[in-house]
């Protein structure tokens, strides 16, 4: 007996309203889906994976086999992401498979516009293109899907292309997902137009925070850019330094890499991540920034007489003078002897003469040498110089002066090096000018410890150095890894105005006894030596002869 008339109409409500809740809940589970990819893609920093997440996002929505996103980049639209499920087509992004597709530009040779294309149309008229069929549509070429359905087997039939716009209402790319599925029956149909309006949200959330991306991208470049801007002024100022400041950020990140793998010690606690790892290497070509600020005649004074020039050869000059007063006094005892007819008087004249000519000699080639200062002095040469100061002589004035002014006299009295105290002040400023201009600056949150970093490459590990006295307590892993880089790189390096580079043996044994003094950490040193971060360094940046055979067992403090 049929069912009344009531009881069927409330059957077709309940099962009305039943496909209208099941409607609702995948509705709603789409825009929570919806919301955690907005969420997702504010979050992710690599535009490639930026990018395929954006195109897998719109087709899990849409239920679309396939897919494409474009970039528009110099008016053409360029394939950056390709994918079509039921064909394990995967081009771009994480897939290793390049595009083969040339880019679609927005105008023809004649510069007309492009509304051929349906991607340059959408990219051109800033509209959503929805097609229910390609091969029945009209006003678009779909000659080239036709040509890779022929090829492929494949049929291509729904297109929702949606243009994507920035926050100024710009064009960035285009979005566009092929073949819509029906889940109850898996068969192509059309993009419905909630699947559009989905579609249209995902692509205006993605542009957005692609833009953003390539945004922080194009800061970040330009940031790097006016760093390396400064570090070319340093170059340009002396060629000593300009090198030092290109090899420190390498050399630092060699070692951090190496403390990060550390697997025994107390540095397996030490760890990087990517944001890490930008923060070091800012610090690490700003470390020396502050040197802009130095005198080029301070950071160029490759001898001990050095200022503008090299006052050595006045110094030579004096020897000449005063070979001359030798000469003019012999001459004058000689013809007084002559006069007395006393040969024996004039023959010690004439001896005398000699004696000071080779002692004037002997003392003018040893503050040569000693000028260059690349010896540690000995006492006895330090009162040889102060000795050889009070010669006195005729200044051009015709007046009798020291030999060797009090200035020239503590400057070639240099125990090691070629600075005084005064000059290795002004030096040692750098650092204090770098903390100065760092910590002006304001640092977003991931580079806020840059200052930190690059302001403690001069302390030690005993609180004896500069310009703060931190023990290495005090200090970070990252500030204590670039002292280690900025001392082996100064030791190796080539250009350096007062001595040449030394060998990997040698400096790494200098290392290791400023490891055994307090000056650089005990435990990062090991890890210098133990992973041969120094070798692969060396075979980057040193000359051959420099890398000569090392005995790590004859490292002083070096333990394995």
């Amino acid at each position: 007996m049929p069912a009344p008339a009531g009881a069927a109409a409330a059957a077709a409500s309940r099962a009305g309203l039943e496909r209208d809740r099941a409607h609702d809940a995948r509705f709603l589970s789409k825009l929570e889906y919806l919301n955690a990819i907005g969420i997702a893609l504010s979050q992710e920093r690599d535009i490639t994976a930026l990018l395929e997440t954006i195109l897998i996002a719109s087709k899990n929505l849409t239920r679309a086999d396939g897919g494409t996103l474009y970039r528009l980049v110099g008016g053409k639209l360029q394939f950056e992401i390709v994918r079509t499920d039921s064909l394990s087509i995967a081009m771009g992004g994480s897939s290793g498979n390049a595009v083969p597709f040339y880019p679609i530009p927005l105008q023809d040779k004649d510069g007309r516009p492009n509304y051929t294309m349906i991607a340059a149309y959408a990219a051109l008229t800033h509209k959503t293109v929805n097609i229910a069929d390609a091969y029945t549509a009209e006003g678009f070429d779909f000659s080239g899907t036709r040509n890779f359905d022929k090829r492929t087997g494949y049929r291509s039939t729904s297109f929702l292309t949606v243009p994507m716009k920035n926050h100024e209402g710009e064009i960035i790319g285009v979005l566009q997902l092929l073949n819509a599925i029906d889940p109850a029956t898996g068969r192509v149909t059309t993009f419905s137009e909630e699947d559009q309006r989905l579609a249209e949200s995902l692509a205006s959330q993605a542009a957005i925070a692609l833009t953003n991306r390539l945004l922080i991208q194009q800061l970040e470049v330009l940031f790097e850019s006016l760093i390396e801007l400064i570090n070319t002024a340093i170059d340009d100022k002396s060629p000593y330094t300009g090198g030092h400041c290109k090899r420190v950020p390498v050399l630092t990140m060699m070692l951090a890499e190496a403390a990060h793998n550390a697997s025994a010690g107390v540095l397996t606690a030490f760890h990087m991540s990517d944001k890490d790892r930008y923060e070091l290497k800012i610090a690490g070509l700003l470390h020396d920034c502050g040197k802009i600020t130095t005198p080029v005649h301070v950071v160029d004074k490759a001898t001990k007489l050095q200022t503008i020039y090299d006052r050595i050869d006045l110094v030579a000059t004096r020897f000449e003078a005063l070979k001359r007063e030798a000469e003019v006094e012999m001459l004058r005892a000689k013809l007084k002897a002559i006069e007395a007819h006393d040969e024996e008087s004039a023959r010690r004249a004439e001896e005398a003469y000699s004696a000071k000519l080779a002692q004037y000699d002997d003392d003018r080639e040893f503050l040569r040498r000693t000028n260059v200062g690349s010896e540690r002095m000995k006492p006895e040469d330090q009162a040889r110089v102060s000795r050889i100061a009070r010669y006195e002589w005729r200044n051009e004035r015709g007046e009798t002066a020291r030999f060797l002014s009090r200035d020239e006299e503590e400057n070639l009295n240099i125990a090691y090096g070629t600075l005084n105290t005064a000059e290795r002040e002004v030096i040692n400023h750098h650092i204090v000018a770098t903390i100065k201009m760092l910590e002006a600056l304001p640092w977003p949150r991931h580079l806020a410890n840059v200052p930190e970093y690059a302001g403690g490459h001069h302390e030690r590990m005993d609180g004896k150095g500069y310009p703060k006295g931190l023990t290495r307590e005090q200090m970070s892993v990252q500030a204590r890894v670039m002292g280690i880089a900025d001392i082996f790189e100064a030791l190796t390096a080539r250009d350096r105005p007062y001595k040449s580079g030394k060998t990997l043996s040698e400096s790494l044994a200098i290392l290791g006894r400023f490891k055994q003094n307090g000056h650089i950490d005990p435990d990062l040193f090991d890890i210098f030596v133990r992973d041969k971060v120094y070798l692969s360094y060396a075979r980057e940046f040193l000359d051959p002869e420099q890398i000569d055979e090392v005995d790590e067992k004859a490292i002083p403090g070096y333990r394995p």
